[in-house]
């Protein structure tokens, strides 16, 4: 398994738990409860973010994609 397939699963891992909060926010009519849940989906995006800069240094510089 190399890194950038690692980086891709983490990525789709992200993005599940995303969708889960943001159902589980929808899912409540608890306004605190609600955006806790909101908040930890707009923080999973810079993981997100982050993840996906990492992953294209890694195909930009890898001396096997040239």
């Amino acid at each position: 398994m190399t890194v950038q397939s690692d980086l891709q699963k983490a990525i789709a891992s992200c993005e599940a738990a995303k969708g889960s909060y943001s159902l589980m926010a929808q899912s409540t009519e608890d306004q605190g409860i609600q955006q806790k849940f909101e908040q930890m989906a707009s923080d999973i995006d810079g993981h997100i973010q982050f993840l996906n800069n990492r992953l294209d240094f890694l195909n930009e510089n890898n001396p096997l994609n040239t």
